[in-house]
């Protein structure tokens, strides 16, 4: 409510809603402090006659003075819309951060191939990456077009040839697979290397 009733009012002010830096707001609800160059001087020379009619604020950036116009009820509404502002961008860091976003990001392509690479990991450790695997398949893997895995194995295995289109029934058929692999310890620190090569010779793939 208060996001809305914030942009109402930038909108009567002919405010911008993209414009919520401090130079853009000072912008916004004031006017610079200037300063002129007087010859007989020769100096610069700010003017005075603003002293002590407006509230003023520095800019750290590079110093420059504003002299503030707008009405404290103005300023109040900045200061909802950005109040506002700010909680979406925690809400947005949380989820961007939390469950299988923490560990792979956001998968933003629309075809990609997941290449799994699990070294000399414990039984453990090696559960623990397919329960991973498994929540990034599920949670967001299934919201995009294609996809592949290759595990980088003592040798080379693919879930299957090519990138497979992305129904339900196709993202269970892979965590499935990825939950019959048996731990083994990789054999040479080429085989990533030769696994991520397989994954990026189609030109489908675009992550």
């Amino acid at each position: 409510q208060s996001l809305v009733s914030s942009s109402k009012w930038l909108q009567r002010y002919g405010l911008k809603r993209n414009k919520l830096s401090l130079s853009q707001i000072l912008e916004q609800i004031g006017f610079q402090h200037r300063k002129d160059y007087v010859t007989t001087l020769g100096k610069p020379v700010a003017s005075r006659y603003a002293d002590g009619l407006f509230p003023q604020c520095k800019r750290a950036q590079d110093g420059s003075l504003y002299n503030l116009t707008a009405k404290k009820e103005l300023i109040l509404h900045f200061v909802d819309y950005l109040m506002g502002a700010i909680e979406l961008y925690k809400q947005r860091m949380e989820w961007l951060t939390s469950e299988n976003r923490q560990i792979f990001g956001v998968i933003q392509e629309r075809c990609v191939v997941i290449v799994l690479d699990f070294g000399t990991a414990a039984p453990t450790a090696f559960d623990l990456c397919r329960d991973a695997l498994s929540m990034v398949l599920v949670e967001q893997v299934i919201q995009i077009a294609r996809f592949n895995l290759i595990w980088a194995a003592q040798d080379l295995m693919k879930w299957q040839q090519k990138p497979t289109p992305v129904p339900e029934h196709t993202v269970k058929a892979a965590v499935m697979w990825l939950w019959k692999l048996d731990h083994m310890t990789a054999v040479s620190h080429t085989n990533p290397a030769e696994a991520l090569l397989e994954a990026m010779g189609d030109e489908a793939v675009s992550s």
